[in-house]
């Protein structure tokens, strides 16, 4: 008797089967940029850090978005493109890119 196995599917931003290294670069420099937007906007001293990679982060994660093949990498270029836009937007706030 034929049994079917039920796995977990793979935690892979290439869901079409096609490898993207561009699409997936992007999508990885865009998360980078998007934590350490987010994570330095908690401190007020780092202004400058917080909006540049917070600006270079939106600019990414719009690149990305408009060369964005899979389901996937959309889903991850929006919370991170959300998080640097957070970012960006409390540096500016505090003192801007030169400030």
């Amino acid at each position: 008797m034929a049994q079917s196995v039920h796995r977990m599917p793979a935690l892979t931003l290439n869901t079409d089967g096609h490898p993207h290294p561009r699409e997936n670069a992007l999508v990885g420099i865009t998360a980078v940029l998007g934590v350490i937007a987010f994570t330095t906007s908690f401190f007020y001293n780092l202004h400058a850090l917080t909006s540049w990679t917070g600006l270079f982060g939106i600019i990414t994660g719009l690149w990305g978005m408009f060369v964005s093949v899979t389901t996937a990498e959309r889903f991850v270029l929006m919370i991170t493109l959300g998080a640097s836009a957070v970012g960006f937007y409390l540096g500016i706030a505090r003192g801007g890119l030169l400030g």
